[in-house]
């Protein structure tokens, strides 16, 4: 008993620990005052709050039909013991949502930010936008589709986008080529039985207007489809002359290029910190 006791204790010293100096504010809704889960988000900041900070809004993976923010307080948590504010969102899901009303919701969310993270320490002209899998299709898209944050009634605010892992640059190919099953079922959910919208919610078709920098990560062990696009998305910016940078993580399955950022010590930590330092 005195044993189990003694590890409890260590446990909540080491998680007190951890949120030391981090405020945190929980299930703040971006759409007016909805009560809807899936437009509320978290933002985890700093407490010193003197000098205005890098912004970091992170979208979620799921196959565009799960994910929850909470899952993803190990993000927030460490990102703001870096002096990084961090928004962690939720968005509509499938079935009962598609791709245009997922990416309006991610949209939605950037502009509360834009608008409202001052009260938090954040700086509006700082903000970084950051998807795994299907969160980094969204994030991908609100960037270089401008449909997004027009209907939103503001200009596109993200400084840089960071992709981790993104799945879905071009679902126009994807849902083509992909053997039928279960899983592509359900992306004709999310992006409908038409092959042209399947285009249209493509982000690689908007390259035109991408006027900010990429930093794209792929697991060495992911999927082929994210391995084949996100090499053709930064070899595409690059000929564009568009800034973009590309990192292949050594090892590393999809799920693993989320999970290993649970470690404040994680090597992607430094790289995105270094990127953001360099694209202010």
């Amino acid at each position: 008993m005195k044993t189990y006791t003694l590890i409890m204790f260590f446990l909540l010293s080491g998680i007190s620990l951890a949120f030391a100096g981090i405020g945190i504010k929980r299930d703040i809704s971006y759409r007016g005052q909805t009560l809807n889960v899936r437009n509320q988000l978290d933002v985890y900041y700093p407490k010193n709050t003197k000098t205005p900070k890098d912004v970091l809004v992170f979208i979620h993976g799921g196959s565009w039909d799960s994910g929850k923010k909470e899952t993803y307080w190990w993000l927030g948590k460490n990102l703001a013991r870096k002096n990084v504010i961090s928004v962690i969102i939720n968005y509509s899901l499938s079935p009962k949502a598609q791709y245009e009303e997922m990416a309006f919701d991610c949209s939605e969310a950037i502009k509360w930010v834009k608008d409202s993270i001052a009260q938090f320490g954040g700086s509006a002209d700082r903000i970084f936008v950051m998807g795994h899998s299907a969160g980094g299709h969204l994030a991908a898209l609100i960037n270089n589709d401008p449909r997004f944050f027009k209907q939103a009634g503001i200009s596109n605010p993200i400084r840089a986008v960071i992709l981790n892992d993104g799945f879905g640059m071009d679902m126009f190919e994807y849902l083509n080529a992909a053997k039928k099953n279960k899983q592509t079922e359900s992306f004709m959910n999310t992006f409908s039985r038409d092959a042209n919208l399947w285009k249209t919610g493509s982000p690689i078709f908007y390259l035109e207007n991408v006027q900010n920098p990429y930093l794209i990560f792929v697991g060495e062990d992911t999927y082929p489809a994210i391995k084949l696009q996100s090499d053709r998305l930064y070899n595409q910016l690059i000929i564009t002359n568009k800034k973009s940078e590309i990192n292949i993580i050594k090892r590393k399955k999809h799920i693993g290029m989320i999970s290993q950022m649970i470690f404040s010590s994680n090597k992607m930590y430094d790289m995105i910190l270094s990127f953001m330092d360099r694209n202010r």
